[in-house]
């Protein structure tokens, strides 16, 4: 059966709107440019160069390999169009729609050769930000309902942190801190260079803005409770048991923004999300998701 005879309407539920803004297109193009010159490197693509005829045209399809959310698409386009111009465009299914093997995400017309050389680099960004989005998407719906959200970390790869950040948001989770300097947020290791959690606040209280909030990271009760007696805006539960979680959502009594972090996955996170936190942070959304497999197909009718 032809691909082409596969691909739902564009009306199709899975294709729904939706909500996420997407990147300005100078935020992308950089990237994307960066990655098709790596790939062409010093003498372009030596396959579909000597094998294509320069005139010829094909129509290929991008196909889902196995069920996830997709993210991605703009640096999809990007690939391509830099590439060759001229290549038409038909995407069938919009960031943020749910997968299933086989889905159509778009058709691809034009030069063979531009398609073909665009081809790893195009499906490298939508494979890897749809397992990003797809991976968010499995702690959202596991604690949906709960009133907690899921939130990403710095912990993302270097360059990418934009585009990542974007697919966790298309994914159904929310952004920490896009960089060191969105608030403060004091570690174990200010503490230790400050000499206590009390200095530690006292000094970035002083140093910083008004506006600026300021969270503190902690692994104990105790600690919590001297953040809170001084006023920090959120707080960062390190590594805590349920039973500790539970203690300490009822000592911060609304004072603060609370948030989880350590090692959470799906298969825990409901259980944390019970304690009434706000907010679940976690960071291999961006450092180890794994690439979600979608294809290229050319379409032989």
């Amino acid at each position: 059966m032809s691909i082409m005879n596969k691909i739902q309407p564009e009306n199709d539920a899975n294709a729904a709107s939706f909500t996420i803004p997407s990147l300005p297109k100078v935020m992308l193009e950089p990237l994307v440019r960066g990655a098709l010159c790596e790939d062409l490197g010093r003498a372009g693509d030596l396959t579909s160069d000597a094998i294509v005829p320069m005139a010829a045209r094909a129509r290929m399809c991008v196909v889902a390999r196995q069920a996830g959310v997709l993210a991605g698409l703009d640096l999809l386009r990007l690939a391509f169009r830099l590439m060759d111009e001229s290549v038409e465009i038909r995407v069938l299914r919009e960031d943020g729609a749910r997968l299933a093997p086989g889905d159509v995400i778009a058709v691809l017309e034009g030069r063979a050769r531009a398609m073909l050389s665009a081809e790893r680099t195009a499906l490298n960004f939508l494979g890897h930000l749809s397992g990003v989005a797809t991976a968010t998407a499995s702690i959202a719906d596991a604690i949906r309902g709960y009133g907690t959200r899921v939130s990403c970390t710095r912990k993302t790869l270097p360059g990418l942190r934009t585009i990542q950040k974007y697919a966790v948001r298309v994914g159904g989770g929310s952004n920490h801190r896009y960089g060191l300097d969105d608030a403060v947020l004091i570690k174990d290791n200010h503490i230790s260079v400050a000499g206590s959690v009390g200095e530690a606040i006292l000094r970035a209280r002083a140093g910083v803005g008004h506006m600026v909030r300021i969270q503190l990271e902690v692994d104990t009760l105790a600690q919590l409770k001297e953040g809170l007696d001084l006023g920090i805006d959120a707080v960062l539960l390190d590594n805590m048991s349920v039973d500790t979680l539970n203690d300490a959502v009822r000592l911060v009594a609304g004072r603060a923004v609370t948030e989880a972090s350590g090692r959470i996955t799906p298969a825990t996170a409901p259980a944390i999300a019970q304690t009434g936190v706000n907010l679940i942070a976690v960071g291999w959304l961006t450092h180890s998701a794994p690439v979600l497999d979608i294809g290229l197909d050319a379409d032989y009718a």
